[in-house]
């Protein structure tokens, strides 16, 4: 049962639907919109998780300072716990979506060891762009991971840049998230499609393609 207080975020509110797709044009969008919830969420003794890009470290523990954050400390602490995006999602060069759910399980609200009451967890999906065969288990597992988040309080925020995905992807990633951040706000999305219908019509499809590439070759 949620029973967290709702979080400021973007010109709106995360109150019991916290799993969010985020569409950014630029860094400089992203920092500008997620960073008053990053520093917020330092403020109330939340624990923050953050998954970045391995040439981004240094500039993001540089934003943070920037912020007014001491990311130095907060690791020391253990309520910042900064990852790199691929050694999460792509252990052994390979996307493993069990593997993922389980490992988000374990990091969720009231599994992970720690006096934090919650996570922010912040988490940039550029890796996905780098191999579109990992596109079709990321979009299955950014459903089924909705099963996760709706029985915990943490706030999850995917963040993609535009120009990196094909206008298809775009769409399948939207259907998955019940939150939406584009132009800087964040909203209910009306395209949130649940994961019992989604990943049915989902398999449908691939099925479909795999069955039109057969009669092809």
């Amino acid at each position: 049962m949620k029973t967290a207080a709702p979080i400021s975020f973007a010109g709106s509110q995360l109150a019991e639907t916290r799993h969010v797709c985020a569409f950014f044009n630029s860094e400089e969008e992203e920092y500008r919109v997620l960073l008053p919830f990053i520093k917020g969420g330092f403020e109330c003794g939340h624990k923050a998780v953050h998954v970045v890009n391995a040439h981004q470290r240094s500039e993001h523990m540089k934003r943070l300072v920037e912020a007014g954050i001491d990311p130095a400390a907060a690791e020391s602490s253990g309520q910042l716990e900064l990852r790199i995006n691929t050694e999460i999602y792509l252990r052994d060069g390979k996307f493993d979506k069990d593997r993922m759910l389980h490992a988000f399980e374990q990091i969720a609200s009231g599994n992970a060891t720690g006096a934090f009451p919650l996570s922010r967890i912040v988490c940039r999906m550029d890796w996905a762009a780098e191999g579109k065969s990992y596109t079709n288990d990321l979009i299955e597992f950014e459903s089924r991971v909705n099963h996760v988040w709706e029985h915990h309080d943490d706030a999850v925020i995917c963040t993609y840049h535009l120009g990196q995905f094909g206008g298809d992807t775009v769409i399948d990633i939207m259907r998955t998230h019940p939150m939406i951040i584009i132009g800087g706000i964040l909203q209910q999305n009306p395209f949130f499609v649940p994961p019992g219908e989604f990943l049915r019509e989902f398999s449908e499809r691939r099925t479909g393609r795999s069955t039109s590439a057969s009669a092809g070759s």
